[in-house]
This record gives structure tokens, C-alpha cells and sequence, in this order.
């Protein structure tokens, strides 16, 4: 759609401002220093992800690899905006953003302790469609490639960043009546067994392959939550954009922070030289209504909510726990419907719709994804292709 289609339909939506930016190379921040180990064990600590393969020294050095590797949802922790800076160009003001979906590529090289991880990054397109939450709304997709040290592209996130205008959805407000619910000693006993059997499931398969997959076999459910205010501030402390001097600017444009977040959701730049708190994204920034009620509430959503990057690696996470230390995920498309809210329980699951061979001759699983909540309401379903390993195949 062309912004004067745009302007035409809802002429207080102008995306005339956002045209310049499609197919421009972007800057942005890189990450200073190279990978720590500690940032791997910090990653999967806040994405609740327990598999010893990334956090165990003993267990990883009896592995394929030999020692500890960063899951393949790492990536996006080594970028300063979730992947989605791409999808976030041009001024259209008084919006806010949540996240719409991920597209993910992944090339072979994983992400290790000592490697150095840069970014190139683009806007790649967007459309505007009414939507019951905020009437209209841009569905912008922009394309962040994340690169090694040896100049070897790792993988490319397609992330889909859904901006409206705050106003508007606080006027509808579509998700307002949603109250926290309540669980009982017996309900969050049966979800502590429920995680604790998906965990299971991860130390069963152990240095195993997973060699016998049929069309129609089932992933193992995975359990999240109850979400609260403490694990959304993990989840975002596990992120290496929140530590303080972490990323340095690099020269290339970007209209980011000219978006036109609400005043409220903006960070305060040159306040940030003198106290970072006032740039760090979670006390001050678009990031506050995640952990902070009234600002969740000003941008249309009832209360404390998830961040899309974490949904995107809980899947990830989800579809590599399940292929092994022996597998790894090729491709990944999934839509994000609705975000986790506190007090919420978030359900995974999985199955093999089709079988193929790769063009490296490897097996090929391609597996329909459903992430739940505890009403069966949809958050994020799509579907991934996924390398199995073969019975010969010799070690990293």
C-alpha cells in the first residue's frame, strides 16, 4: 500500500515518512565485546530454557561440540533492539509498537563463547490494515542479518513490528476486561510436574540423536508461567542491549528513536550520559509497560505483557530441544496473535507434518507450532523446517 493510499483511508495515519526508509541500509548499536560464556548461561537462564548443553561444562564437553554452545535463539541477544529496529522506521506519531511475527534463516555456524556477532539491517516492507485492537495499523517487516567475526552470515530474522496509535487502542480498549487469574496450591502444583516433564524430555534425549521421526509424532508439551512482574525482568535482563555500555552506535541512519513513541515510552538519551537508567528501555523507554501497569495500560494492554523476542526464542528453544544437540533448526516462520500477560500460563506444542531430504541430503522435518494460553486463546502458531541427524553423521 503507497502512504497516499495511506492518507487517503485514515488521513491521521501518515506513513508518507516511513517510504524513505524501505531498502536503505541502517545503522544502529553493535555489541562491543565478543560472546561470554556467562552471556550463554544468562540467556537460557532468562528464557527458562534448562538444557545442560548451554549452561553444564561437564555435560557440554561430552557432547558433539565439546563444550558449551549458545542456543540457536541466541542471535537475537546480541542485538540492541530485539531484531525488530528494521521494522521500526519512519515518524508516525503518538504510535507504539508490539511485536507481529518472526521469520528466521538459519545458515550453519552457531554462536559460541568468544565470537563477535554485527548486524546489517533494512526495512524490507510494510502494510496498513483496520484491526479491532487500534483501527488502522502498519504491519511493517524489517530484515536484520547477524554476522560473525569471519565475516560468515549466521543467520536473518524477518521481524514483523505491528505500530498503531496508543490513543486508539486505549479508546477501544480490546483487552481492558482481562483480569489476572487466580491458581490454586493443586493447579500450580500440576503445572510445577508439567514443566518439570518437559525438562525431562530434554535430559532423555541427552547426547542421543533423534533418528526415527514419522509424520504425525507429537513434540512434548512445554510449560511457561505463571509469567510475573520477576520473570519479565529476567527475560529482559538476559538480553545484552540492557547492560550499560554493551553497544556502541555505529554511523549508519536510523530513524528509531524519531519514531513517534508516546512521550512517556520515549528513552532520554542525554539524561542516559549521566544516569543509563534513563536510557535503559525497561526503568524509562518503550519498554516500561512491561513491568510497570500504567504504562502497559496507556498503550492499550491491561497489565504487565511479554516481549515478543522472548516468544520467539521460547519456540526456537522449543523446536532445538527437541531435534537435539545432533539437529538444528533451518528455517522459521511464526505470527505472534497476543502476548503473555502476568498471571498467565503459556503452553507449547508440536507436530511432524511432513518429512523431506534437504538439499544437503540430510532428513527434514517440518513441524506446525501452537503456543497457547491457559484459555486455549492462540499467541503464536507456525511452522518450522527442521535438520535431523543422520546415524553417521561425525561430530563438530
Amino acid at each position: 500500500m503507497r502512504a497516499e493510499d495511506v492518507v487517503q483511508r485514515w488521513p491521521d495515519f501518515d506513513t508518507s515518512d516511513v517510504d524513505r526508509w524501505i531498502g536503505v541500509p541502517l545503522g544502529g548499536a553493535q555489541l562491543k565485546d565478543d560472546v561470554h560464556v556467562n552471556d550463554v548461561r544468562r540467556w537460557v537462564q532468562g528464557m527458562q530454557n534448562p538444557n545442560p548443553l548451554h549452561y553444564d561444562d561437564a555435560y557440554a564437553a561430552e557432547s558433539r561440540h565439546g563444550r558449551i554452545l549458545a542456543p540457536q535463539s541466541f542471535a537475537v541477544c546480541t542485538d540492541d533492539s530485539h531484531g525488530a529496529a528494521p521494522a521500526i522506521q519512519g515518524h508516525i506519531p503518538g504510535t507504539h509498537m508490539i511485536f507481529g511475527g518472526d521469520e528466521w534463516w538459519f545458515h550453519g555456524p552457531r554462536i559460541a563463547p568468544g565470537d563477535r556477532l554485527r548486524q546489517d539491517r533494512m526495512l524490507f516492507d510494510y502494510k496498513v490494515a483496520e484491526t479491532k485492537f487500534a483501527g488502522p495499523t502498519m504491519f511493517s517487516r524489517g530484515d536484520t542479518t547477524y554476522i560473525n567475526q569471519h565475516g560468515v552470515v549466521v543467520c536473518k530474522q524477518r521481524s514483523t513490528s505491528i505500530r498503531y496509535r496508543a490513543e486508539a487502542a486505549r479508546d477501544r480498549g480490546l483487552f481492558m476486561e482481562d483480569r489476572e487469574p487466580e491458581w490454586s496450591e493443586e493447579q500450580l502444583a500440576e503445572i510445577e510436574k508439567q514443566r518439570f516433564e518437559y525438562y525431562q524430555s530434554i535430559h532423555d534425549l541427552g547426547h542421543g540423536r533423534r533418528l526415527f521421526v514419522q509424520v504425525g509424532d507429537a513434540l512434548p508439551r512445554r510449560v511457561i508461567g505463571p509469567h510475573t512482574l520477576m520473570s519479565f525482568t529476567t527475560e529482559w535482563r538476559a538480553f545484552l542491549m540492557s547492560v550499560w555500555g554493551a553497544f556502541a552506535a555505529d554511523a549508519g541512519p536510523t530513524s528509531l528513536w524519531q519514531a513517534g513513541w508516546l512521550p512517556e515510552m520515549d528513552r532520554d538519551h542525554e539524561a542516559a550520559r549521566i544516569d543509563p537508567a534513563q536510557g535503559d528501555g525497561l526503568y524509562k523507554g518503550p519498554s516500561r509497560g512491561h513491568v510497570q501497569e500504567q504504562y502497559a495500560q496507556l498503550v492499550g494492554l491491561p497489565r504487565g505483557y511479554g516481549y515478543g523476542a522472548s516468544m520467539g526464542a521460547w519456540i526456537l528453544d522449543y523446536l532445538a530441544n527437541w531435534t537435539g544437540e545432533w539437529g538444528e533448526i533451518q528455517h522459521s516462520r511464526m505470527q505472534y496473535r497476543s502476548p503473555a500477560l502476568t498471571g498467565d500460563v503459556t503452553f507449547l506444542s508440536g507436530e511432524v507434518v511432513a518429512l523431506d531430504e534437504a538439499p544437503s541430503g540430510r532428513p527434514r522435518a517440518t513441524v506446525s507450532v501452537h503456543m497457547t494460553n491457559q484459555r486455549d486463546e492462540v499467541m503464536a502458531s507456525g511452522h518450522a523446517e527442521v535438520l535431523l541427524p543422520t546415524e553417521n553423521e561425525p561430530a563438530a
